[in-house]
Order: structure tokens, then sequence, then C-alpha cells
């Protein structure tokens, strides 16, 4: 479980191309400390398994299924990526429940720069809309952000300068690509009370 708590900017320095998935090599000095084979690591909120660890660099595999679901098939030597560890037990949750399991992909519409932060405005695919409300958390690229204004498809966030300076929203454009994680709250709630409807359904009858 992640925290959408950004740790770093790191940089992808390899792909290798394999037949049904590929394979990245990310640059990663903060992340890798300690790092060791089978250890999970979020980069642009999608969690991935270290394959292999080498000085400040690890490799992780990504299949085909996630390169389709996410933005990661868009990436290329020297795409800068951000990273994050899995929270340890006793860690404070600085932001969100993050799972890492990427439900979507949106897009950078716009942006408007103020003194001191800056609105984006990114695409929201229309599966997903009804988990997205003014104030709720979602998780873009990997980062805990706070929905501002959430419209029929398209939803906002406030950008401060620290979030605008360490991580990949600093440096995305209109027509961008983004990673989207919902709160996973939302989805159980929706389930649960999908399933008690149902069995309320079958008790009336």
């Amino acid at each position: 479980m992640f925290t959408g708590i950004v740790e770093e900017l790191g940089q992808i320095t390899a792909v290798e191309t394999l037949d049904d998935a590929c394979r990245f090599r990310l640059r990663g000095p903060v992340v890798t400390q300690g790092a060791k084979h089978g250890d999970s690591i979020a980069v642009n909120g999608v969690c991935l398994t270290v394959v292999d660890h080498e000085g400040d660099e690890f490799t992780a595999d990504v299949m085909a299924e996630t390169l389709n679901r996410s933005s990661l098939g868009a990436l290329a030597v020297g795409s800068r990526v951000n990273l994050e560890r899995p929270m340890a037990v006793g860690d404070r949750l600085g932001g969100h429940i993050v799972q890492g399991h990427v439900d979507g992909t949106g897009e950078v519409l716009e942006r408007k720069p103020s003194e001191h932060w800056e609105i984006v405005k990114i695409s929201l695919p229309a599966d997903l809309t009804r988990y997205v409300v003014e104030k709720g958390s979602i998780t873009v690229d990997g980062i805990s952000l706070t929905v501002v204004d959430a419209g029929p498809d398209y939803f906002t966030v406030s950008l401060i300068p620290t979030t605008l300076a360490l991580t990949t929203l600093g440096h995305k454009g209109p027509g961008d690509p983004v990673n989207l994680e919902v709160d996973v709250i939302a989805k159980y709630v929706e389930r649960m009370l999908g399933d008690r409807g149902s069995a309320e359904g079958a008790t009336a009858k």
C-alpha cells in the first residue's frame, strides 16, 4: 500500500521490449536504498516489482495488461517518473490509501498558473466519474491530490509549488497522459450498497 506522497522524481534509463511485456531500468537514489528483489515500488502510480537492483538503479517488468491500461507504455529513455516505496507499518498516512492499481488514464487538458499555485484540468473516463467528488481524493501519476472541481468528464486539482517542482505534474502539458486511481473506499462502498440492494430485492420477492 502507498500513500501518494512521491519520494523522488526518477528517470527511465533503459527500455527492453519483450514479446508481451517490457522491462524498464529506472534511476532512483532514494527508493533504491535497501531495495531487494521482489520489493514493490510505485512508478507513476503503478505498483511494480523490483527484478534487479544495482547502485541507484532498479529494473521492473511491465506486462501487456499494465501497458494497455496505464500510461507506462508511453515512457521512453529519459522520461521522468514519480517514485514511491510502500508505506511501512507505523508510518504516517500523509496522503490517502493508494493501492498502485491504475483504474484508467486521463489527459491534461489545461493549466492555469497563478502566483502561488496552479490549477490543472484533467479529463476523466466516463466509468470513473461516479467515484470522483469535490474535495475528495484522487491519485494522478501516483500523487495524492484533492479534487477542486468534479465535472461530467473532467476534474481539476490545485498544485502547490512543491508538487510542481518535485513531481511529473510540473512538466506535463495539454495532451500528456496521466494515470488515475480513484479512492478505493468509494469502490468498496458502491459494491456493498449494490450487494445490499440485491439482497433486499431478493427478500422482498
